[in-house]
């Protein structure tokens, strides 16, 4: 292997120090990042950030793609660690990671799941990361049909939503009954809701237990997938 040139270790460590810097910003000022702001932090002329980040939608872009593959690296680690034989305790490692995640990155969060940043349009690139998370959850539904230990619901799905899930079931990749795969995603939905409505503050004062009905919340989910 060749080893980086001198060059491109110094932009790789100019590159990572901005995405720190824009960090600390996500977490004072909220998504609507000024590359001067950043720039002014590092002691950079304006006009020098450009040579990294061709414009502000391109910072988002990376720190998005990174707070995506954070979050998805920690919810798949939790699933592999536990009892793939145990369908509920996957689903409960999983959602406890993907809110021990948001806990400690609340600004990462944010930007991912929070309001939609002004002006901004998410390219392409970040679909497969964003899908991680979901994707982890259904493998467990997954493997639940594959050994016989998860049932498909017997409720026929209303049309037109059982064209969509239809649709789903072929763009994922997992077979699921769409019947299953329609809870699965309210799972999934109500997950990130929940996890959502205690980072933002709007369940704190009136539940202070929040561990403990957060571990109520998911049971509640597992019982509506059907999960053993």
């Amino acid at each position: 292997m060749v080893a980086p040139s001198l060059r491109a270790r110094v932009r790789a460590g100019m590159i990572e120090e901005i995405k720190a810097v824009a960090r600390r910003h996500l977490a004072t000022d909220g998504a609507d990042l000024s590359l001067r702001a950043v720039a002014r932090d590092l002691g950079m002329v304006s006009s020098a950030i450009y040579r990294y980040f061709p414009s502000r939608d391109d910072l988002l872009t990376a720190l998005i793609l990174e707070a995506y593959d954070a979050l998805g690296d920690a919810v798949e680690a939790a699933d592999a660690a536990a009892d793939q034989d145990d369908l509920r305790g996957r689903w409960h490692a999983a959602g406890r990671a993907a809110r021990t995640w948001a806990l400690a990155h609340p600004a990462e969060y944010a930007l991912l799941y929070g309001s939609p940043v002004p002006g901004y349009a998410a390219p392409d690139d970040t679909v497969a990361p964003a899908q991680r998370p979901p994707m982890t959850l259904l493998g467990i539904l997954r493997d639940g049909v594959a050994t016989g230990r998860l049932a498909a619901p017997g409720e026929d799905l209303p049309e037109p939503l059982r064209g969509d899930v239809a649709d789903l079931v072929d763009q994922t990749g997992v077979a699921l009954p769409p019947a299953l795969m329609a809870r699965g995603m309210a799972g999934w939905t109500q997950l990130f809701g929940l996890i959502s409505f205690e980072l933002f503050g709007r369940i704190n004062r009136a539940l202070p237990h929040r561990d403990e009905y957060f571990d109520h919340q998911i049971g509640l989910m597992a019982d509506l997938i059907g999960l053993p």
